[in-house]
């Protein structure tokens, strides 16, 4: 089980405070606000609340947990935030809620004002359910279930994806080479935006200063394109950093492009790389890839189990992939990064507590680890062709 006592936050719970959490997920700029859903369904929130991003109604600190009314009975898929700090956050409905820093339009509720509680984001999204959410620097974006991304927010680059500069104050959908293409993941770097499709093209849009759209230049753009060097290779995720990106194929071969001054491509040194690269990880097949905006590191778990991070360490700058002790790519963010935030929502029921069916059932129609799908009823299927083909034989 993920020790959460691994984040200096949680020092402020008691043990049975802390045994209690079933998700947890730590934000902010020194990584002193989290967020957690108790066994129960319950939402509480501590920290130093800064701009309201507790969402309490107040921008008073917080040092023993309080109940965020507002969501609690409803479950959590997916959190994301950004520096305002702002948050979003998604629930099993598809539901979406925002709440905290707000001068640039980035909770998505048509105004400027601070959200100082969480408020449901409609516009554009009433009959949508989303189910995923990453947050830039200050924008905000969102990939519904029929792959369509939406966006909204600061767009001084064109990270919004809206064909120009101006600030998007509700979500409006990413079209231009989005339009007919079906995404299934999507990732913000602090001032950039990417898309995966399920036929495993990589979509860049924002700003470029250090590469990171990785199209071999620096400039910014408005509306997304396809990074072309990746032709030929299945992308199945991506995850971003501050100002670089991490790409991972159905191959289990990592690539990279983008800033790297404290090494955080992994190359072996820190000069920026404005074409996606390789990075081979003791020759083993990478399973699982992390980053987030706000942080300059990077983190790997193989098909072996064994995780590997890189970049900005405590201060230091490791420009390899380096062996760790710990055993999942949470804990890197907890032991290395600075701040000591969480790159995901993190989920304190192990995996290996599963049964069988219940991993297979966790696995169905998953668009990011499928390798086939069925149209149906005009919405797609997600399914394995190994597990089709174990069914068949077992008729």
């Amino acid at each position: 089980m993920v020790d959460v006592g691994k984040w200096p936050i949680f020092a402020l719970c008691s043990e049975e405070e802390r045994k209690s959490v079933r998700q947890a997920y730590i934000f902010g700029s020194s990584g002193n606000e989290v967020l957690y859903v108790t066994e129960n369904d319950e939402v509480f929130v501590l920290g130093t609340n800064c701009s309201g991003c507790l969402g309490t109604g107040d921008i008073q600190s917080i040092i023993e947990p309080r109940r965020l009314e507002t969501l609690c009975g409803k479950q959590l898929t997916c959190v994301s935030f950004g520096n305002g700090p702002h948050i979003v956050v998604i629930t099993t409905e598809g539901e979406v809620y925002s709440w905290g820093h707000n001068a640039y339009c980035q909770l998505g509720n048509g105004t400027t004002n601070p959200g100082l509680l969480p408020c449901l984001v409609t516009t554009n999204l009433v009959n949508k359910q989303a189910t995923a959410v990453a947050c830039g620097s200050h924008h905000s974006m969102v990939l519904t279930s029929d792959g369509e991304v939406y966006s909204w927010g600061y767009n001084n680059s064109g990270q919004v994806g809206s064909g120009s500069t101006a600030n998007q104050p509700v979500p409006r959908r990413v079209t231009s080479c989005l339009n007919k293409k079906y995404v299934i993941s999507i990732a913000c770097g602090q001032l950039s935006s990417t898309a995966v499709t399920d036929k495993g093209e990589v979509y860049v849009w924002g700003y470029s200063g250090n590469g990171q759209l990785g199209l071999g230049n620096s400039c910014n753009l408005q509306t997304p394109c396809k990074v072309m060097a990746l032709q030929g290779v299945r992308v199945l995720r991506v995850v971003c950093g501050n100002a670089h990106t991490l790409v991972l194929t159905d191959e289990g071969v990592l690539y990279v492009w983008g800033a790297n001054s404290y090494g955080q491509l992994g190359t072996g040194n820190k000069s920026n790389q404005s074409y996606p690269v390789p990075v081979i990880i003791n020759k083993e097949r990478v399973m699982e890839i992390a980053a987030c905006h706000s942080a300059h590191i990077s983190a790997a778990k193989t098909q072996s189990g064994q995780v590997y991070m890189w970049g900005q360490c405590r201060g230091q700058s490791v420009v390899l992939p380096h062996l760790t002790h710990v055993t999942c790519t949470d804990d890197v963010f907890a032991c290395f990064a600075s701040p000591a935030v969480m790159w995901r929502l993190l989920s304190i029921e192990p995996d290996d507590h599963l049964t069988v069916s219940q991993s297979l059932k966790k696995e169905f129609d998953n668009p990011e680890t499928a390798d086939l799908k069925f149209l149906v009823d005009e919405k797609y299927i997600h399914v394995h062709k190994v597990l089709l083909r174990i069914r068949f034989l077992c008729l």
